[in-house]
């Protein structure tokens, strides 16, 4: 569903991504891991199209975006939830999932209870000021605004940092629910190793731009672990 293909971004003279590919299956969430400052975000605002790689190329399915502003990728099908999460905070919960339907193309203009059912908190809280929650519960939002666009292709960066360990299972859950009933690609950056063996069924590891490694989550081993991503 998502392909990358030979990417490369410099920051003026420094190259941050040397050359990477990966590839992003239907029904099966991706984590890409490593080391602070070793690409990750950078690699996420590339795919997004925050950012413009020097050369490569970014497909999903069959469609090449590699040259598409963010909000025309939305509309093919992808979206991100940032690191940071970056509600509204002066909005309400009801207003910021609202944000997220401008992605759609089918018209919808309600915000779909299957976004209350996975997130029922959003409910409960529809007025209240997203500035106003939590950092689970914006945590939830965030993840929530990006589901109301109805994407295909779901980019979460660090999903996991600051959130208390019950919204971490929480969360885990809802993803692995939208891989396998819904058959959405879910690719997200992650330094938890524990979140990664339990949900994800792919990694790639990245050090100074590049994939040093990957494979089935089965096979990221404390070898591997002590190796790229022990600080």
């Amino acid at each position: 569903m998502l392909t990358i293909n030979d990417l490369f971004f410099s920051y003026g003279t420094i190259r941050t991504l040397r050359g990477i590919s990966m590839d992003m299956a239907e029904g099966q969430m991706t984590c890409v891991m490593g080391r602070n400052g070793v690409g990750k975000t950078t690699l996420i605002r590339n795919i997004m199209g925050i950012l413009q790689p020097d050369s490569g190329g970014i497909r999903i399915g069959d469609r090449n975006v590699t040259r598409l502003a963010p909000h025309q990728r939305a509309r093919h099908g992808l979206a991100l939830v940032p690191q940071g999460r970056q509600i509204f905070p002066r909005l309400t919960v009801e207003e910021n999932l609202r944000v997220g339907l401008q992605a759609r193309t089918d018209g919808v203009r309600d915000v779909p209870s299957e976004i209350y059912e996975l997130f029922p908190v959003l409910k409960e809280m529809g007025r209240r000021m997203g500035g106003d929650l939590s950092g689970g519960q914006q945590q939830q939002l965030a993840i929530g605004r990006a589901l109301a666009g109805d994407p295909r292709v779901l980019l979460l960066d660090e999903p996991t940092e600051g959130i208390q360990p019950n919204i971490i299972q929480q969360i885990g859950h809802v993803l692995s629910q939208l891989v396998t009933e819904r058959k959405m690609t879910v690719v997200l950056v992650e330094q938890y190793v524990d979140f990664v063996r339990e949900f994800g069924q792919k990694f790639y590891i990245v050090d100074r731009g590049q994939v040093v490694a990957d494979g089935t989550t089965e096979q990221l081993t404390s070898d591997l672990v002590q190796k790229h991503l022990s600080v």
